[in-house]
């Protein structure tokens, strides 16, 4: 049942595409260049890392960026929320939800906004701050909002997999032809061999390997800080075993762990409870994740140092990357 569900799923999100490929369904274009970063599988596909990334090389080129984001977990329902004008950070997590807060907080100088049409909140951006070349957070599969590149994050393994409910896939594989540039995650999940092999099959003009790297230890202030030698993970994310190879590789003993589902709202009792559990075990302190942090901030603190792990994607050929970022950016202009 699962997978005839999942064969109706891709067939519907086909359906879809093709709507907006005849004009049968309405696009938008903004005024300024737009570059959508997004998946086809849900959750864990390490995007949030490639739009700070794709952020950062625009950032240094001299453009400026503005980052639109439908703010998923947030309780806001407006039309538009500024989470950060570039100098300050204007909302909390549980306003705009866990991602754009993280990214309004790595990403100085970078507008971050919110909305469930991005074309709406594209348009409140111009009105306010002026051009922008706006990086569309989670966009492939917003179809209303006409972009000038796309960028996929492709998990190693997604194209093994099924649309939902039957498999973690939004849309078919074949979907991909769509992409401009596929950016391969989840290395780790593949041989080298089978990494080439993908690459041919997806055309290695358009694709790109993207690793995780640690990117430093910080408090939840933001000072930095040493990782401990013994640590207990509390996290609340999609793929929560990826913070336990990145402290494992960073040769921390992993003592414990608390998991939560993906975007969890931690409460302090739950925070308490992973304190305790952590003491128990000998832990030297709690280690969270960048994105878990946002929803921490406000909570009292449990007695025992809580460490954010920061991780950044390094791009391979970046310089091709950003030559085709900028191409597509400039020709739009």
């Amino acid at each position: 049942m699962r997978r005839l569900l999942g064969t109706a799923f891709g067939a519907i999100a086909a359906l879809r595409v093709e709507a907006y490929r005849r004009g049968l369904l309405p696009r938008h274009r903004l005024a300024s260049p737009v570059v959508s970063v997004g998946n086809l599988g849900i959750g864990g596909s390490g995007k949030t890392p490639v739009v700070q990334r794709v952020a950062e090389i625009l950032t240094a080129a001299g453009e400026p960026v503005a980052v639109l984001s439908r703010g998923y977990g947030g309780r806001f329902s407006g039309e538009a929320l500024v989470v950060s004008d570039g100098t300050s950070v204007l909302a909390s997590a549980a306003e705009a939800g866990d991602e754009p807060v993280m990214l309004a907080r790595s990403l100085p100088g970078v507008v971050v906004a919110v909305g469930t049409r991005r074309d709406v909140v594209g348009r409140a951006v111009e009105a306010r701050f002026g051009r922008r070349v706006h990086v569309l957070d989670d966009g492939f599969q917003h179809l209303r909002l006409e972009r000038d590149l796309d960028l996929v994050c492709l998990d190693v393994r997604d194209l093994e997999d099924e649309p939902l409910p039957a498999g973690r896939l939004r849309e078919r594989p074949a979907a991909l032809a769509r992409a401009d540039l596929v950016l391969l995650t989840r290395l780790e999940a593949a041989s080298e061999p089978e990494l080439r092999a993908l690459e041919t099959r997806l055309g290695p003009e358009r694709s790109f390997r993207v690793e995780r790297r640690l990117a430093g230890w910080r408090t939840l202030r933001g000072a930095e800080t040493a990782p401990p030698a013994r640590a207990f993970l509390l996290a609340a994310i999609a793929r929560p075993e990826r913070i336990e190879q990145d402290v494992t590789k960073a040769g921390i003993a992993v003592v414990g762990r608390a998991f939560f589902r993906d975007h969890h709202r931690f409460r302090t009792d739950e925070l308490g409870a992973a304190a305790e559990q952590a003491r128990a075990a000998g832990a030297e302190a709690i280690v969270t994740t960048a994105k878990d942090a946002v929803r921490l901030e406000g909570l009292p603190q449990p007695g025992l140092p809580v460490i954010v792990l920061r991780v950044e994607a390094r791009v391979s050929d970046e310089p091709r990357l950003r030559e085709l970022l900028l191409a597509a950016v400039r020709s739009a202009a």
